[in-house]
């Protein structure tokens, strides 16, 4: 036997036997504490989400997860970190739409968006609103367009910060209708609410649970949402695609990834639990609090969604003229 012939016939029979190990090893696991990082400071919506998902898995599975907030740098510190990490089933990364972004609009990121992670899946859900002030004469799209168009460039629209999932979205909503509006960005989303009720800006991209109460105090007026179905706490609001924009579809979302290289598994048992422990009527009625609902998808949906918002949002930052910083 040559030695290339051996070296096979050896590699094909420590296959069955790292196999082995590594379901061996996820029969055992969790056997200490695990964290859970986020890349964003405590309160937000990753952040919660994060939380509530922890406090689940602790029951489910019998030790501790533990959420441990890396903020900076758009959530790629922690990316980072977690991207070092052993691909052991002890850290995991809680990340939202902002992981895509972050790949299109940063030069340089600590990890690859796609390859260093394994994904577990898609925990919950959010929407993002077309937003106008009560004065405005929009009641719908096609109004809105109207609207901005007569102003002759003269109307602004905002979000938060230049790059931000909320620009991209307003962003690809422009480009799709022609809207002739100039972008006014604020560091936070109570300046953009602010600028709305001010009369600065014609309309504004945000998340509909950040603009709840101004929309339920008649101040603020949704007139479409972006999410591929019409959202649960809104169902009179039309979709983007039903007010004319065939295909226009994004969603807020918060996903579950472990590094890459984690055995299957641990993706598979920690997959089980958060299917078990989402389906409970406490646990929804706490997401729905943060704006989210739940929507746990498959490890490989989850892998295929970021990978196609990269793609969208490279596409509509590219004919904006928006550089990566």
């Amino acid at each position: 036997m040559s030695w290339r012939l051996a070296l096979a016939a050896l590699a094909l029979s420590c296959a069955p036997l790292s196999t082995a190990l590594a379901q061996e090893g996820a029969a055992g696991w969790p056997a200490k504490t695990v964290r859970i990082l986020v890349g964003f400071g405590a309160g937000g919506g990753t952040d919660i989400v994060a939380r509530i998902t922890a406090d689940r898995l602790s029951d489910a599975l019998g030790q501790q997860f533990v959420v441990e907030n890396r903020p900076g740098a758009g959530g790629t510190i922690a990316g980072g970190v977690a991207a070092k990490a052993a691909g052991d089933g002890y850290t995991g990364l809680v990340i939202s739409t902002g992981h895509s972004v972050s790949a299109v609009t940063l030069k340089q990121l600590p990890y690859d968006p796609v390859k260093s992670f394994a994904p577990v899946g898609v925990l919950a859900s959010a929407a993002y609103v077309v937003v106008v002030p009560k004065s405005s004469p929009a009641t719908d799209v096609k109004s809105l367009v109207a609207y901005v168009n007569k102003g002759a460039g003269k109307l602004n629209y905002t979000t938060v910060t230049p790059g931000s999932t909320q620009h991209l979205i307003a962003e690809d909503l422009r480009q799709r209708t022609g809207m002739n509006a100039k972008h006014l960005s604020f560091r936070t989303t109570g300046e953009v609410i602010t600028a709305l009720l001010r009369g600065d800006a014609a309309y504004a991209v945000e998340l509909i649970h950040a603009v709840r109460g101004q929309v339920q105090s008649g101040d603020l007026r949704l007139i479409a949402v972006s999410t591929p179905k019409r959202w649960p706490s809104a169902p009179n609001v039309p979709t983007l695609a039903e007010s004319g924009l065939k295909g226009f579809a994004y969603s807020g979302w918060y996903g579950l990834l472990f590094p890459a290289g984690t055995p299957q598994p641990i993706i598979d048992k920690t997959h089980a639990a958060l299917k078990k422990e989402l389906a409970r009527e406490d646990v929804q009625k706490k997401l729905e609090g943060a704006g989210a609902v739940v929507s746990l998808s498959t490890p490989a949906e989850l892998g295929a969604l970021i990978a196609r918002d990269i793609g969208n949002f490279r596409a509509v930052a590219s004919k904006a003229g928006i550089q990566p910083k």
